[in-house]
């Protein structure tokens, strides 16, 4: 069975999120073996320099390879490619199929992603061209790897 770890920078605050990514997880359980990874956010001052930031998001970089250590990385950032449902339940469907035993999916930090983890990233993707909180991207992301699975399953979830 497929691995899907899902690493994100920072823990879930609000309730309603963390209920809505633990249905989708659940969900899931036919599906993959998931993994939801919290790492923790460095600690930054008000006014951050770049260098400080440079450092923090070197630090959670570090992190971050190392929960995805021999997986197939998917970065979400800005820069990334947009992808359809369907476009996205093919990649992870193909990354099966070539022998990939675990994915991990990589949300950053609010200063985003270290230049280290979107090197070794082998696909690069981005929600849409809106901005949203890097929690509510989580539950996103969840609902999306379950319609994905869905998708490739046949299931009515996709409409």
């Amino acid at each position: 069975m497929l691995t899907v770890n899902v690493i994100c920078v920072g823990k879930l605050k609000e309730k309603w999120l963390r209920e809505g990514c633990a249905e989708y997880s659940k969900r899931m359980g036919g599906y993959c073996k998931l993994n939801v990874i919290e790492l923790d956010e460095k600690k930054l001052p008000d006014n951050p320099s770049a260098a400080q930031i440079t450092a923090a998001l070197d630090a959670e970089g570090t992190a971050i390879l190392s929960a995805a250590e021999g997986s197939y990385i998917i970065a979400m950032c800005i820069e990334g490619s947009k992808i359809t449902s369907p476009g996205l339940s093919q990649k992870i469907s193909n990354v099966a199929l070539n022998g990939t035993s675990s994915i991990s999916f990589v949300i950053g930090s609010s200063f985003g992603l270290a230049d280290k983890v979107k090197a070794a990233a082998k696909f690069k993707m981005s929600l849409s061209d809106m901005t949203f909180p890097h929690q509510l991207a989580r539950l996103l992301l969840l609902e999306q790897i379950y319609r994905a699975f869905q998708i490739s399953s046949g299931g009515k979830y996709h409409k």
